[in-house]
């Protein structure tokens, strides 16, 4: 195997010298050209379509396995020179075939100096020994340019070929050659059956039956399709290849398709020399599909090779690449200590890049897992959280590293936003970081950015606002990004239209995701929650509660390894919804207090505590005793509205008006309600929306019982209620809750009853008791 060429390259040679000498017609000269850069200079893909990023990798080893590709891009056009009707793919051939002899090839790499522009040096000894100056209408190639450099590069390489690797060569380019050898036979009368190396042909009119034993001591099986032969590969492809499989790991997430794995592992298995980096792609791969073993051991033996051949100055970024890897199988004591080593070789090293994103990784580590570095922080000299990003993001500005300023920003208006401070620190804090995006044009952290966007609009209840933002990334940025933005947007998109009772919707985005992109063992473990959440909220609303429960304990097994505290939160809330519609409501007490002291103590989004103290109060409620929660529900609208938690302010102001209801308040109870329904409906939340409708219609009801009976007043007020409680189990209906449905037929049963009209009454019974029997029909 030679470094740099192999059979395909002495065919992208021939096409540049059908290029030169004019063969090539003008309508054709893009797509030609397109095809020849396109395997001489990385691009990276333009395509939005997943699958064809890695459309350069399979055609890099197709174009070295087999000779069709070139006639995919040639057969469609026609030659500019020679026999009228011959394609650009007989030209081809022809040029080819012409290299008849390892001779011929040496000939054939000579002549490429003639492809290039020459020197001024040249040209003046070209004028003394009075040879022809070349005239302006022949095209000459830059000694400089892309295609200049590889015919240079090819020339010099070529010369560097010890005897026996240059017949190798010749060799694999006869074999590479020989699939076309029918098609050229058709089309050329001259051609025998020895045309492949002209020696043998010339000698066989002297050597007799000889040439077939002189043939197979130089060819040996080759041309009867060997099977234990090898395919021709050079080192340079090898290496192409895999920093092209590494770059798109690193850079998207995904793991390598399959069916490239597999091409690339029957090159590599051919291949005399395998580089070091093949196992760093071994180790990435290994650590995509969740395996912690097989990943650990190729890391520490890429790290082993590259020491042999390297000083101690990449050390850290073995530390490095040691900690993530146990941070994400859930070893948090290594991965902290590993990290810490890093931060100290690192400074040992002067290697600020990797000293910053080790500060930064470990103040991300300390949010998600405030337990595990409780005691460090205590002993820490970088102070609090602020501290900590504030210093990270000046180191980042002077060193001029934009993401980890960028990064350091997003992560201050994050934390604003989980502590409950001003919202417009925040904006600001995300209007800096999106101007340095788009000035450095780092369009892989669009996603990040458009995330923390979508959870401000969705604080800020405004929830179409959020959807946009989520669309306009599935659709301008995804492409960009690496695979877990888009997963966590795409579950966004479908959490949004599951609030709305669009479960068959939600579920059906994400399947539509790509499912080589799901292969990866994380991304595969997030999705397979998220779908089972959905499942679960549909369960509980369908009261299937068999099949919630048992969502339930597969979802609270696992809960632990999750890095997401907000899907942890999810599972735990719907754990207690379920105990609420089982009525073990002492258990649900005991639950919600547990997490309000964990929280407590890890002091995690100021949103979360909002949401316990909201379940706290509606559980009181449950219990038949709401004035017990009127502390509860004021603390929590009082925090909410200083946080600007719009989502959570609407519920806890219903639940002061349930419970300004129970005391007999209702006027005051009336006027909250009037003033916060218009605002909820932006929140898209159908569930919330149809509690506070439901309140709406309690305490219209209430108000119709302290009018005198038959009065005007009396008759208007359960008017309203029964408006109130139809908008509500409209509401309901949308999300089938089935419970809640019930519920509110038969109030609409019992205000007609109470108002005389007995028919009706009996007309909302009977839909009580259809709603009953769907659902258990459904549930079976």
């Amino acid at each position: 195997m030679s470094r740099f060429l192999n059979p395909a390259k002495i065919g992208l040679l021939a096409l540049i010298d059908l290029y030169t000498n004019k063969a090539v017609p003008t309508a054709s000269t893009v797509e030609v050209l397109s095809f020849i850069t396109s395997h001489l200079i990385d691009t990276a893909p333009t395509s939005s379509d997943t699958e064809s990023r890695w459309k350069r990798a399979e055609s890099t080893v197709s174009i070295v396995i087999s000779i069709a590709d070139f006639e995919k891009v040639l057969a469609p056009h026609t030659a500019a020179s020679g026999i009228p009707g011959r394609t650009l793919w007989y030209a081809f051939l022809e040029r080819l075939w012409k290299i008849d002899s390892l001779d011929a090839l040496h000939e054939f790499f000579e002549r490429c100096s003639d492809l290039l522009a020459k020197t001024k040096d040249e040209l003046r000894r070209d004028e003394q020994e009075g040879l022809p100056i070349p005239g302006p209408e022949v095209i000459l190639l830059s000694r400089n340019s892309p295609f200049g450099a590889f015919v240079r590069r090819s020339q010099l390489e070529f010369t560097r070929l010890r005897f026996h690797d240059a017949f190798e060569l010749w060799k694999d380019f006869v074999k590479y050659r020989q699939t076309t050898a029918a098609y050229y036979r058709k089309k050329t009368p001259s051609f025998q059956r020895l045309s492949f190396d002209h020696v043998l042909l010339a000698g066989e009119n002297e050597w007799g039956p000889g040439v077939e034993g002189i043939a197979s001591v130089a060819y040996g099986d080759m041309l009867r399709d060997d099977l234990s032969s090898t395919l021709p590969v050079s080192t340079d492809d090898i290496e192409k290849l895999l920093e092209f499989q590494i770059e798109q790991m690193q850079k998207y997430g995904n793991r390598i398709p399959i069916e490239i794995q597999r091409q690339f592992q029957d090159l590599l298995n051919d291949s005399f020399m395998i580089p070091s980096l093949s196992h760093y792609l071994s180790y990435l791969d290994a650590w995509r599909a969740g395996d912690y073993s097989t990943s650990f051991d190729y890391l520490h033996r890429y790290f082993d090779y590259t020491m042999q051949n390297r000083d101690r100055s990449f050390y850290q970024y073995a530390l490095m690449n040691l900690a993530v890897l146990q941070a994400d199988f859930g070893c948090y004591k290594e991965a902290i200590s590993a990290m810490l080593e890093t931060v100290s070789t690192a400074r040992e090293n002067r290697d600020m890049t990797c000293l910053n994103f080790a500060l930064n990784w470990l103040f991300h580590f300390g949010r998600a897992h405030p337990e595990v570095t409780k005691e460090l922080e205590s002993n820490s000299m970088l102070g609090t959280g602020k501290e900590s990003l504030a210093f990270l993001r000046s180191r980042a500005k002077e060193t001029g590293m934009w993401s980890l300023w960028s990064s350091a920003l997003m992560s201050e208006a994050k934390m604003c936003l989980s502590n409950g401070e001003s919202v417009a620190t925040a904006i600001e804090h995300l209007v800096r970081s999106s101007q340095i995006l788009v000035e450095r044009n780092m369009k892989n952290m669009i996603g990040s950015q458009l995330s923390i966007n979508i959870a401000l609009w969705d604080r800020l209840g405004i929830a179409y606002l959020s959807m946009t933002t989520c669309e306009v990334f599935l659709r301008c940025h995804a492409r960009h990004s690496i695979f877990d933005d888009e997963l966590k947007v795409t579950s966004r998109q479908a959490s949004i239209l599951t609030l709305k009772g669009k479960y068959d919707e939600a579920l059906g985005i994400l399947e539509g995701m790509d499912a080589n992109s799901l292969r990866a063992w994380k991304p595969s473990q997030y999705w397979h929650k998220f779908r089972g959440i959905i499942k679960l909220r549909r369960d509980l609303h369908r009261n299937n509660l068999d099949g919630a429960e048992l969502l339930i304990s597969q979802l609270l097994q696992s809960k632990n390894e999750d890095l997401e505290p907000d899907l942890a939160f999810v599972v735990d809330s719907l754990h207690v919804e379920c105990l609420v519609r089982r009525g073990i409501l002492d258990q649900a007490f005991v639950k919600v207090e547990k997490m309000i002291s964990e929280l407590r103590d890890e002091n995690k989004d100021i949103a979360l505590r909002i949401r316990l103290l909201l379940l706290k109060a509606e559980l009181l409620d449950k219990c038949g005793r709401p004035q017990k929660g009127f502390t509860i529900a004021v603390r929590a609208a009082n925090v909410a509205w200083r946080a600007r938690l719009i989502p959570y302010l609407w519920p806890a102001i219903g639940a002061i008006a349930n419970i300004l209801t129970s005391l007999g308040e209702f006027e005051p109870a009336i006027q909250l309600l009037n003033a916060i329904l218009p605002r909820s409906l932006e929140c898209e939340n159908s569930a919330m929306t149809a509690k506070l409708y439901s309140h709406l219609g309690d305490a219209n009801m209430g108000m119709a019982g302290k009018m005198p009976p038959k009065s005007n007043k009396r008759r208007e007020f359960m008017t309203k209620a029964v408006e109130a409680i139809e908008k509500a189990f409209n509401h309901y209906s949308s999300v089938e809750d089935i419970n809640k449905q019930c519920e509110m037929m038969a109030k609409k049963a019992t205000i007609m009853k109470v108002s005389g009209d007995n028919v009706l009454a009996n007309d909302y019974a009977a839909a009580y008791l259809s709603i009953r029997r769907d659902a258990e029909r459904m549930n079976i």
